[in-house]
């Protein structure tokens, strides 16, 4: 049984890589660095060595072991388009979601340019299927606009931004090709601030072009107590979700025979080293 995420525009979460590093201004607090760090050394442990890029094949199977259908956020803890992960391990995991797709998947980059490339080509057959959704995270101008180009020239059926943190006002948007904005403030100690007026352009814009619209939090030190509304009301707006059957046992049961044929790891070992890592 998959567990509920805090993250509020999705149900759970499934991590078939683990780690990543800093690219552009967005990552500069990161909860996930920040969570795995405290493992690091600790024997035994998933994060053992930290916010290190590291692939776990054992979890690949973990969508079709679920039956219950989820909107599951696809590394939570990593971003499955780091350049220390192979293009064929990139592949499966793209492949158990097209084997689980009686879920909705929801993938999200810093890395467009790769994930707009391999979309285009080993990807493709995974490109249009409106199950699983690929996003890029757009903080300021610089550094997270020009992701949104890079995302629309992917041949994807659905595609998603998430504003977070926003960390400056934007230039004005282009939401051709977009089908969800996802938009939040910075959290935890050391929190860049957000402006209203920030929240309530990409709103705006968003009405205008029918883009559905979702306001996650204003963040800060305490976002328990700044909370998610804006303007009085909570915006929780979401794309229509695929609803696929849950495939028959038989189905299931071949692809994860599939998976432990070419991924024998000992249920023991937490992850697989990367060369050079």
């Amino acid at each position: 049984m998959a567990g509920k995420s805090k993250i509020e525009w999705t149900e759970t979460t499934w991590n078939p890589t683990r780690g990543c590093d800093q690219i552009s201004p967005g990552c500069k607090h990161c909860y996930a660095k920040t969570w795995a760090e405290r493992f690091r050394g600790t024997p035994g442990h998933a994060y053992e060595r930290g916010f290190d890029p590291r692939l776990v094949p054992q979890d690949l199977g973990q969508p079709v072991r679920w039956t219950d259908p989820h909107t599951i956020f696809v590394n939570s803890m990593s971003d499955l388009f780091h350049d220390a992960f192979p293009d064929d391990y990139i592949e499966d995991v793209v492949q158990a979601m097209c084997d689980a797709d009686w879920h909705t998947y929801q993938v999200l980059t810093k890395r467009s340019e790769r994930m707009r490339d391999l979309l285009a080509g080993r990807l493709r057959f995974a490109a249009q299927l409106p199950h699983i959704w690929w996003g890029v995270s757009v903080e300021n101008n610089r550094h997270g606009v020009p992701r949104i180009d890079d995302l629309r020239s992917a041949p994807a059926a659905m595609r998603f931004l998430s504003v977070e943190p926003l960390i400056e006002e934007l230039e004005p948007l282009n939401h051709d090709g977009i089908h969800w904005v996802i938009v939040g403030g910075e959290s935890g100690p050391g929190a860049r601030p957000i402006l209203k007026r920030w929240v309530t352009t990409i709103r705006d814009q968003c009405a205008a072009a029918g883009v559905p619209f979702f306001f996650k939090q204003w963040g800060g030190a305490r976002k328990g107590v700044t909370g998610r509304q804006l303007d009085g009301a909570v915006h929780d707006a979401m794309p229509p979700l695929q609803h696929n059957p849950v495939k028959p046992a038989v189905e299931r049961d071949a692809f994860l025979a599939g998976l432990e044929a070419k991924y024998p790891t000992p249920r023991s070992v937490a992850t697989t080293p990367l060369a050079g890592v």
